[in-house]
């Protein structure tokens, strides 16, 4: 089998990304003790990533970059902004907890869309927060190995996500 549409993939890589000095800093690494599954073409994995290896076999080995277009998009100036304090307001959450910098908080815009903001800055009434994805503007680089293949089920295609090993298990 070849990795291809509505196929379950297990793989393994390493992503690196180049930094402002040119050195490669690696962010994340996935081994084969806990491998990697995912839906091939519904991964929402970036389309750069499912295009270099769909075709490729169990067995076979990747390496390869991604470019931010082809990844998370170019960073976006006017996804950073100033949110007055009040919209945290939230009974169930200490606030001081919550508002740290760095802090990722999940949240919904007017369209009802989920994001995920990263706390910039706190000042007396706002918060500043970064709504870039983390990888935005960045080359990715993966190396990796493709471990097994196999067609994805009626059921896992229906939910949009693996079952079963490495996958989502329902209660």
């Amino acid at each position: 089998m070849k990795v291809e549409k509505n196929n379950v993939v297990a793989l393994t890589y390493s992503l690196s990304i180049p930094d402002s000095e040119g050195e490669t800093d690696v962010v994340e690494v996935v081994t084969e003790n806990d491998p990697m599954y995912f839906i091939h073409g519904i991964s929402g994995l970036p389309e750069g990533f499912e295009n270099q290896i769909e075709g490729l076999a169990a067995g076979d080995t990747f390496d390869f970059t991604v470019a931010p277009e082809e990844g998370y998009g170019e960073y976006d100036e006017e996804a950073v902004v100033d949110l007055p304090k009040s919209v945290f307001q939230n009974s169930e959450v200490d606030q001081n907890e919550l508002l740290q910098v760095g802090n990722i908080i999940p949240m919904t815009n007017e369209d009802g869309e989920r994001l995920h903001g990263q706390i910039v800055e706190i000042q007396d009434e706002v918060v500043i927060m970064n709504f870039n994805h983390p990888l935005a503007g960045k080359e990715m680089h993966f190396s990796g190995k493709i471990l097994s293949i196999r067609a994805a089920t009626a059921e896992e295609l229906d939910h949009g996500h693996v079952h079963g090993t490495g996958g989502v298990h329902h209660h």
